[in-house]
């Protein structure tokens, strides 16, 4: 009778606390990831980097523009001796020069290196996005996979406690008949065995839970400690097929997709070492004023006391490497090797991807006829342990073969749990091979 108290307490303890637990649902766990997971911060940054990479101040396409001013002081002092004998050793020049200058710089025409250095910056920054998206597909699908590893726990937890709760209820059962003299003491020994290993398993599925919580936590960027509840309720999407998985994988795979940018990256750069054969033409102009003053103390009418100028220069160049030595050539023969290259990665991508999407499709559809026979497997051991639990009442079974039918029931349960998170995950892996995972039903 104190053991049905202390379990009946025990178990509104359980309920309370798990009552007062922050429930994480899914999206809401997302939500959290994409706001504070390290990792995207961390491409979030790379991709602003490459941003101001790709801008037009990082192109060639502006001007230079600059502007100059000095400022010099000369106080001389001479000696001068004249042809009749005359001597003056106390000449004295004082001079301040002010200069100032503003002028431009700018490229014409470069044989389109600038206009292709551009585009191919543009095309890295196209390449940064995709590999953000790439970051956050492969950080929500740890995220999920933690996720249910989680609600996978928790159910086991619960069933647990409840296999728990059962092997008591046995063990009072089993006492009461051995003071009564129905039950040897045999009887009594083998289920307190049974309740000391359920307690055992119980331990052990609770360390387990909090460790996965805990990796969870990391996952979403905050304090590894924090505990919560999960929602344990999963929904499959039953639209899928193989073609249309296989055909968006083909438009939106981040890993081809990347593949097919690295190709235009290297045509550019073709293009770029061309035009080192094209001659450069550029023009300058600027603005100069110059302002000298001179104070003397010889009088000297043909001196100069102040002397300012100003005005306007421009030109043209044009400059032509007509040979570097065969180092254009080289780097343009090996810039066709490189677009060969690319392309063979490119369709190796493509068959990596077929492949790919195949073995995960066939995974998702065993994980599937898995989970509808586990789930048969769980009814056939109810009714079996149904039936093992009326025939025990009544005698007609012993401790061993209830035992047997309890931990088959709790086996088969566990299984079906374990199925069902792994097709989900089977799911999740599909649809992120299909560039379909964000934004997706989790």
């Amino acid at each position: 009778m104190k053991q049905n108290k202390f379990l009946t307490i025990l178990l509104l303890i359980l309920g309370f606390s798990l009552s007062a637990q922050e429930v994480l649902e899914k999206d809401g766990a997302v939500n959290i990831a994409l706001e504070n997971n390290y990792d995207i911060k961390v491409s979030n940054n790379d991709l602003e980097a490459a941003k101001n990479s790709s801008s037009i101040y990082n192109s060639g396409y502006l001007p230079s523009v600059f502007a100059a001013g000095g400022a010099d002081y000369q106080d001389n002092k001479s000696k001068i001796e004249f042809q009749n004998g005359n001597v003056q050793d106390d000449i004295t020049n004082t001079t301040n020069s002010y200069t100032a200058s503003v002028g431009v710089d700018y490229l014409i025409f470069d044989g389109f290196g600038r206009k292709y250095n551009y585009k191919r910056l543009q095309e890295e920054y196209n390449i940064s996005e995709i590999r953000v998206r790439q970051v956050i597909e492969n950080t929500l699908l740890g995220l999920l996979v933690s996720y249910y590893d989680v609600a996978r726990l928790t159910e086991n937890k619960y069933n647990l406690e409840q296999s728990l709760a059962i092997s008591k209820s046995q063990l009072l059962r089993e006492q009461y008949g051995y003071q009564y003299g129905q039950k040897t003491q045999l009887d009594v020994l083998n289920t307190e065995v049974n309740v000391n290993q359920d307690s055992i398993n119980l331990l052990n599925i609770q360390r387990e839970l909090a460790n996965a919580k805990r990796d969870l936590n990391v996952i979403l960027g905050r304090d590894v400690n924090i505990d919560f509840a999960v929602d344990t309720m999963v929904t499959y999407a039953l639209d899928l097929t193989y073609e249309s998985i296989l055909q968006s994988a083909k438009i939106n795979n981040a890993l081809l997709l990347q593949a097919e940018k690295n190709v235009n990256l290297s045509d550019f750069d073709l293009k770029i070492n061309k035009s080192s054969w094209v001659p450069n033409v550029g023009i300058n102009g600027a603005y100069n004023w110059r302002n000298s003053n001179t104070d003397s103390n010889i009088d000297n009418p043909f001196a100069l006391a102040s002397n300012t100028s100003s005005g306007l220069v421009g030109g043209l160049t044009v400059s032509w490497n007509v040979f570097d030595g065969g180092l254009t050539k080289t780097r343009v023969q090996n810039a066709k090797i490189a677009i060969d290259n690319r392309n063979i990665e490119k369709e190796l991508a493509q068959k990596d991807l077929e492949r790919n999407v195949a073995n995960a499709w066939e995974t998702y559809q065993n994980s599937l006829f898995v989970l509808s026979a586990e789930r048969k497997n769980v009814e056939t051991n109810r009714r079996n342990f149904a039936r093992s639990e009326e025939q025990f009442k009544l005698g007609q079974i012993i401790t061993v073969e209830f035992r047997l039918a309890q931990v088959n029931l709790l086996s088969a349960i566990n299984s079906y749990n374990q199925a069902k998170y792994t097709a989900k995950v089977a799911e999740l892996r599909l649809l992120q091979l299909g560039g379909n995972l964000i934004g997706a039903n989790y």
